[in-house]
């Protein structure tokens, strides 16, 4: 006897299962597309547990006779194609006849459906054992599936499910690809009795982007269109100044289908190039509509891959689409004529009205008889100091400026001996004590003197050291700052917030909020206070002490946060809270510049060398540098 056998069909079934049901939004993604080609001008999704418990999809489409009911859940059994000449023209989202068997296989189904003509629909039950009921039923027109306790039978599938927050965003991806294109169909998503969107008839793409997306993205965006012989290019494409870290607005859809092109999302960055700042994507919506015959739809069995009869004529028809637009839109750069030639006149720093006297021929206290060009005139005094209040903004709470005092900002204030951080002493041990009230101030076209003590362009410390002048940049200074204390709070729980003098509300989409809602221990543990409102907005209260609670800067750190948290994780905890302490940390220092009080400076650097590691940032990027004497001298 030989050994090779055919396979029971329920064995065969719950093996192709593996190729088309991967996880709950599979079946999302198989059963409304069904019911798009069944003609329904309306679709409802109701989910229990991210698709754990329950998957059910009403539609109001054509429904099916009672023979069509059962013969539906074997494999292969469509009415899409019939001839192998069919599978070069299909117009259709569902063909292979495949789903619905492999649903069957590994979950416990429920059909209710009927015909206009019926009087009465067919209910059709599959249950654990695999074997089929059919009834007569009472029911609306068109299909109800409702999938219970999918991987019931396959336990192994079931454990491999990510997180219910995980699974869900995965369904409310394929339940955008599919309501984006159909504006003329109504569509809902219900998860736990909660509605995530309830999408109206729209009059028009765009309109369908603005309910799905937000009116935020929709604003954004530009025409796009273009006619040649091989395809027609139609769409929307986003601005170069609204690109984010985030690719979630990043749709292709050929024909109405949406699909995943590597290739071809690099013809659109390609168009984009030296008008976005790396690490951005841009938002677009492109639709394709080609020959179906040129359109090979058959390269997966979850259908989400194309195959273009010439992909390198559509990449560079594409480019050149986008490429158009954008030049046509004028977000190419441009060049300023009428300030060719001019000169460039220095700019005083924003802290200069701080050292203004009331009485101009005289500073803090100067001697008004002091002539520069005389060498027998009289210095200022030594210990004179502007007037007025200059008030601190890299912490809220300057603190004093007492000369024993670090000024205590953001709860990270080092001790007095501006402590090397351990193991930093042998480096630093020339770093100057802190300086007394009886320094003098200046001020130096855009910098600020505190002491000795320069700052530079708002974004570098220089100070005098016994071998030379040491440099410090500040951003990867705080950089290194807000990664330690981020860490501390991620390992320990014993985060600091500061507090929203306005909360601020932003909308962000439903699918970033679902992001933001996953991560929200994560978040608060890092002194985030993140609440949602309505459906696809979330309301900031406070941030991280040290970072900032202006609208404009909130609305961007939302963009960033939700960029570090959609990036793959890893399964060793202390390797997470890293990766996303730096992370954080990055995007906390990114707009950071130090503030017009004179002894944010000296805080900055004493927070800085009370570090576990003040040389370098998360990333291994040089903090301080040292510039010797002899360097100095070689200058000249």
């Amino acid at each position: 006897m030989g050994k090779l056998q055919v396979l029971p069909a329920q064995l065969a079934n719950m093996i192709a299962a593996g190729e088309v049901v991967q996880r709950p939004s599979s079946v999302v993604k198989e059963l409304v597309e069904n019911a798009v080609d069944s003609g329904a001008d309306r679709i409802d999704v109701i989910i229990s547990d991210s698709g754990r418990t329950l998957i059910q999809v009403i539609d109001n489409g054509c429904g099916m006779s009672a023979s069509d009911a059962v013969l539906c859940f074997e494999r292969h059994a469509t009415s899409k194609i019939a001839t192998s000449s069919d599978l070069e023209s299909i117009m259709s989202y569902g063909f292979r006849g495949e789903a619905l068997a492999s649903i069957a296989a590994v979950a416990e189904v429920t059909l209710k459906t009927r015909r206009e003509q019926d009087e009465s629909g067919t209910q059709v039950v599959i249950g654990d054992s695999g074997k089929l009921r059919s009834s007569g039923v009472s029911t609306p027109k068109g299909s109800n599936f409702i999938i219970r306790n999918l991987f019931y039978n396959t336990p192994a599938r079931r454990k491999f499910l990510k997180g219910d927050n995980v699974e869900l965003r995965h369904i409310v991806d394929e339940f955008v690809h599919i309501a984006v294109p159909h504006p003329e169909i109504a569509f809902s998503l219900v998860h736990n009795g909660r509605q995530l969107y309830v999408l109206k008839k729209a009059k028009s793409l765009k309109y369908r982007i603005m309910d799905v997306m937000g009116m935020n993205v929709a604003d954004t965006l530009v025409d796009l269109s273009a006619q040649t012989s091989e395809l027609n290019v139609s769409g929307f494409i986003g601005t170069p100044r609204s690109a984010k870290k985030t690719q979630v607005n990043q749709l292709f859809f050929v024909r109405g289908r949406f699909f995943r092109s590597p290739y071809l999302h690099k013809a659109v960055m390609k168009a984009y190039e030296e008008m976005i700042p790396e690490g951005v994507t841009p938002a677009y919506f492109i639709f394709l509509d080609a020959d179906p015959s040129s359109v090979d739809v058959n390269v997966s069995p979850t259908k989400t891959e194309i195959k273009f009869q010439n992909e390198s004529i559509v990449f560079q028809i594409i480019y050149a689409c986008v490429k158009e637009t954008l030049g046509r839109n004028s977000f190419g750069a441009s060049l300023d004529f009428e300030s060719e030639g001019s000169i460039d006149i220095p700019i005083i720093g924003d802290g200069f009205a701080a050292y203004r006297d009331a009485n101009p021929l005289t500073f803090g206290g100067g001697n008004p008889n002091f002539n520069p060009f005389d060498p027998d005139s009289s210095l200022p005094p030594s210990g004179s100091t502007p007037s007025g209040n200059v008030s601190g903004q890299f912490f809220p709470d300057s603190g004093s400026s007492d000369s024993g005092s670090s000024g205590g900002g953001a709860g990270l204030g080092a001790d007095a001996s501006g402590a090397s951080g351990g193991g930093q002493a042998g480096l630093y041990q020339d770093y100057p004590p802190r300086m007394g009230k009886d320094q003098s101030y200046g001020v130096l076209f855009e910098s600020k003197c505190m002491s000795n003590t320069l700052v530079l362009h708002k974004r570098f410390i220089l100070t005098p050291v016994a071998s030379g002048l040491m440099l410090v940049n500040c951003r990867r200074a705080f950089e290194r700052i807000l990664y330690e204390r981020m860490l501390k709070a991620l390992s320990s729980n014993n985060h600091v917030s500061q507090k929203a003098l306005f909360p601020v509300q932003v909308q962000i989409g439903v699918q970033e909020r679902l992001i933001l809602e996953g991560a929200s221990e994560t978040l608060e543990r890092l002194g985030f206070d993140i609440t949602p409102f309505g459906t696809d907005s979330v309301v900031v209260n406070a941030v991280p002490e040290g970072m900032s609670c202006e609208e404009g800067k909130v609305r961007t750190m939302l963009d960033d946060i939700v960029a570090v948290l959609s990036e793959p994780g890893s399964g060793l905890q202390e390797v997470l809270n890293q990766r996303m302490a730096a992370r954080f940390a990055a995007l906390g220092a990114a707009s950071f510049e130090i503030g017009s009080d004179p002894m944010a400076p000296r805080r900055l650097i004493d927070t800085l060398f009370a570090c576990e590691n003040a040389e370098l940032t998360p990333g291994g990027r040089k903090i301080v540098a040292i510039v010797g004497i002899d360097e100095i001298e070689n200058k000249f």
